[in-house]
């Protein structure tokens, strides 16, 4: 098969790669439909990560079942699946508390920007849909497989609440994700922090009732004039930086939480300045197989088109271009299609 693999800052190649093949037997196969670049994915694209020897990489995924392995009872071959970057048994303790990304079985993925992929732990991390989605639905779908359930757990971690008011720091596809989460939360007011004008359309679009350009304290000065000088009840934290880790905490009232889904680099914490604050933090990878059901009903009715974020699409191999418009900003998510 074919695949992106990853042999430097800014190096990425199409290359012939093994077949994936049953390991385990809770493993699938799946032929990709769809899979994209993530923002995530541009860490060690721009050297802020290291690389080590040349991989593959991808973690967003939808396709139809290939194989299955002899414990895998819950899809089928010929099935069209959704599942999410960190697998899951879905029967340990931890997956039973709803957190599915600390499974006792869990495994990163990092091979889906391919043709075919390995899916371990295939028998709790997958989930069927009743029958193939039309064309313009994959999209979404693919959102639902990490950005989208991402964006959900950010808002849900910054316990956005109906009336409430609602900070999103980050303009990127998870960012976005997590305005259509506020929204279908019911917050009333949100607040979206974005620089850049197409960006910002897409944000009013999925729900922001206003938008602060500025950043750093200038950006925080913003929002409390916005709140009354007191701040916004739950901000969602979606890029990883210090910046926007202190952004985020300012922005927040006393009593207020703050959701981080942004991966943090260089991200250290005042443990005075939070103790005083009175704000709560709660972060780390969303348990996205907690809420795939509920989010592919919600992008299968029409409820919710989080999709709009791809704004690039390619065919799979011209998988480095995706990677260089999205460093570029020239596009917010590149959707890439075998």
């Amino acid at each position: 098969m074919r695949g992106a693999v990853i042999h430097a800052p800014g190096d990425v190649r199409f290359e012939n790669l093994d077949d994936p093949k049953i390991i385990n037997p809770t493993d699938a196969v799946i032929r990709t439909v769809a899979t994209c670049v993530c923002g995530s994915d541009l860490w060690p694209y721009r050297g802020a990560e290291p690389i080590g020897d040349p991989h593959p990489m991808g973690h967003e995924y939808v396709g139809i079942v290939e194989e299955v392995g002899s414990e895998v009872a819950n899809v089928r071959p010929g099935q069209f699946v959704v599942g999410s970057f960190a697998t899951s048994d879905n029967t340990c303790v931890n997956c039973r508390n709803g957190w599915q990304s600390s499974c006792l079985h869990r495994e990163f993925m990092s091979t889906c920007q391919a043709d075919y992929v390995r899916i371990p732990n295939a028998h709790g991390t997958l989930v069927a849909t009743d029958e193939h989605p039309d064309a313009e639905l994959v999209p979404g779908l693919l959102a639902v497989s990490d950005v989208m359930g991402t964006g959900w757990y950010a808002a849900l971690a910054a316990e956005v609440k109906p009336g409430s008011t609602a900070v999103v720091v980050g303009d990127g596809a998870v960012g976005l994700c997590g305005v259509i989460a506020a929204k279908e939360l019911g917050a009333e007011r949100i607040i979206a922090m974005s620089r850049h004008e197409s960006r910002q359309k897409l944000a009013l679009e999925f729900g922001a009732t206003d938008v602060v350009s500025e950043r750093g304290e200038e950006g925080v000065a913003r929002v409390k004039e916005l709140t009354n000088g007191i701040g916004a009840d739950s901000v969602l934290e979606c890029v990883g930086t210090a910046e926007s880790m202190r952004q985020a905490l300012h922005s927040t009232r006393p009593g207020g939480n703050v959701g981080f889904v942004g991966v943090p680099h260089e991200v250290a914490l005042d443990g005075q300045e939070l103790f005083f604050s009175h704000v709560g933090l709660r972060g780390g990878p969303a348990p996205v197989r907690r809420y795939l059901p509920d989010l592919i009903d919600r992008v299968l009715t029409g409820r919710i088109n989080p999709g709009k974020v791809f704004d690039l699409t390619l065919p799979l191999d011209q998988v480095a271009e995706g990677y260089k418009a999205m460093d570029e900003r020239r596009a917010i998510k590149a959707l890439l299609k075998p």
